[in-house]
């Protein structure tokens, strides 16, 4: 579904992700995990057409991204949450998720809130709360239902645990396993590399924004030299 071929991408004159190469099939969670400054949001933003200047090749399902704007990407299938959320202040629940419904150009507003309140049942309760005032888990649930409402083929998702409680964290999993089973394919940046190797098929370790490691998330999840030469703080 995605294949990244020799990707570069800077911020000016900061090169902060070199040759990288990876496919992601469709149906499978990918982790993409590394330490903090390892360029795996660099990554993502260049994949969605965020970045001020990338370079080699992404395609998704045979499309080439790069000549694309992000808003064409996402028209194209590709969903994602930031890791800064991006809940807009001053919307409520119900709007911000109408965002991601206008983006998308469905026309089905209420049955498509509907579904997606019965996804999150902690936001059923908020519709008309302004989201910004919920809590961050909360406003982490509300990011990621505001980016799959619109039924994208894939997700690109950045640190979706970095804060939450526990519990949510749990239920998050429950929700990416759900997603997958319904034919989403995920690809997953993320700091508790347990938690994430958990939920993935494979598993991507990059550093200084080159690609180190690629395996089974089983194997990595029991790699623990790996793990504390490439992931730990």
């Amino acid at each position: 579904m995605l294949e990244v071929q020799k990707l570069n991408a800077w911020y000016g004159p900061s090169h902060v992700v070199h040759d990288l190469s990876f496919r992601v099939e469709e149906g499978e969670i990918v982790a993409l995990v590394g330490r903090n400054g390892a360029g795996k949001t660099s990554t993502l933003r260049a994949i969605m057409g965020l970045m001020p200047r990338a370079e080699g090749e992404v395609r998704f399902n045979g499309t080439d991204l790069l000549p694309l704007g992000a808003h064409a990407r996402f028209r194209l299938g590709l969903g994602y949450v930031p890791e800064e959320r991006r809940i807009v202040p001053g919307l409520t629940v119900r709007e911000n998720l109408q965002l991601g419904l206008v983006s998308a150009g469905r026309t089905d507003e209420r049955a498509a809130i509907d579904e997606i309140a019965r996804s999150f049942p902690r936001l059923k309760e908020r519709l008309d709360q302004q989201g910004t005032t919920m809590s961050g888990g909360e406003q982490q649930m509300l990011a990621i239902a505001r980016a799959i409402i619109s039924k994208p083929k894939m997700v690109l998702l950045d640190e979706p645990s970095e804060g939450i409680m526990p519990v949510l964290v749990e239920e998050m999993g429950v929700l990416f396993r759900r997603l997958r089973d319904q034919g989403t394919t995920l690809l997953l940046v993320e700091q508790n590399v347990e938690w994430a190797l958990n939920l993935a098929s494979r598993a991507i370790i990059i550093d200084q924004g080159e690609l180190v490691h690629e395996s089974s998330a089983a194997a990595l999840l029991a790699d623990k030299d790996i793990q504390d030469r490439y992931c730990a703080v």
